[in-house]
């Protein structure tokens, strides 16, 4: 009697170890089923993704997983072989991602702009001025406190290049009335309502952020604050993981019609907050 019972738990045993490796792949195949996104902070906060990404999901079945930094972490771990796509703002390092191996080919997605917001103080008296530079330089002038991201962002690469256009290098005054935050547009912006302070911010961003106190936009309208958005299929011959199919996919239909029209169709209190501007098969 025992024999048997014994003989049945082994033969018990040896089925499950036989079928285990089944389970697992099944399991592996589903989890397997989404795609990664290295993207930015502004197009996170401004909860774009949340009603973009289910579109596609629903279309293709696959999901998509964002990680949502600034655009120089962004591609730095796309280069890493940390994603399958990047959805990024700024261009000339998109283009040299590109040209470097790292992605397959840009695509132009979406633009926006980006305003500089403040206090209705105004301490440096720069409301309704249209010349971003201009705008710093009084800043900088009054030594009024002002925020940046400081993060080697999209965001914080367009104002090093505004601030290249002045005579000033608010580096210099790291600290005292330039304010490095080293964080995302959403934290930047909260360090900046608390400090009193001005900042540049994706408009995005700006229409979605809850805590604005008494900030409103000050600065707007120069050609110099235009946004672009790009996205990029990472080279899988670069990196053998990268999920190449599904995420040409993500790219096709993001660049589609349907992808442009539910891009369009993302609103806040009735301001569209991005804008399509895809050229579907370039």
């Amino acid at each position: 009697m025992i024999d048997r019972l014994r003989k049945r738990i082994v033969l018990a045993l040896g089925l499950a170890l036989l079928l285990a490796p089944v389970a697992s792949t099944g399991s592996f195949a589903a989890d397997d089923d989404f795609i990664i996104v290295q993207s930015t902070t502004s197009t996170q906060n401004s909860g774009l993704f949340d009603h973009v990404l289910p579109k596609f999901t629903d279309r293709t079945g696959i999901e998509v997983r964002m990680v949502a930094v600034g655009t120089g972490q962004a591609l730095k771990n796309a280069r890493n072989g940390d994603g399958d796509v990047v959805l990024v703002h700024s261009k000339p390092d998109e283009e040299k991602f590109v040209a470097d191996g790292w992605g397959v080919k840009r695509h132009d997605v979406m633009y926006n702009d980006f305003v500089i917001v403040g206090p209705a103080s105004d301490p440096a008296g720069i409301s309704g001025l249209k010349d971003a530079d201009q705008a710093l330089e009084k800043i900088a002038e009054a030594g009024a406190p002002f925020a940046s991201r400081g993060d080697n962002s999209g965001t914080h690469k367009a104002e090093l290049r505004l601030w290249k256009k002045t005579s000033v290098d608010p580096t210099h005054s790291s600290g005292d009335w330039y304010l490095e935050t080293g964080s995302g547009m959403g934290a930047t912006l909260n360090t900046a309502v608390g400090k009193h302070a001005y900042t540049l911010t994706d408009r995005g961003t700006w229409l979605s952020f809850a805590n604005k106190s008494d900030f409103k936009v000050l600065v707007q309208g120069d050609p110099k604050l235009f946004n672009q958005y790009g996205v990029i299929l990472v080279n899988p011959e670069k990196h053998a993981r990268v999920k190449a199919e599904k995420g040409q996919a993500f790219v096709d239909w993001l660049t589609s019609g349907e992808g442009q029209k539910a891009i369009a169709s993302y609103k806040i209190d009735g301001q569209q907050l991005f804008f399509p501007n895809a050229r579907p098969g370039t």
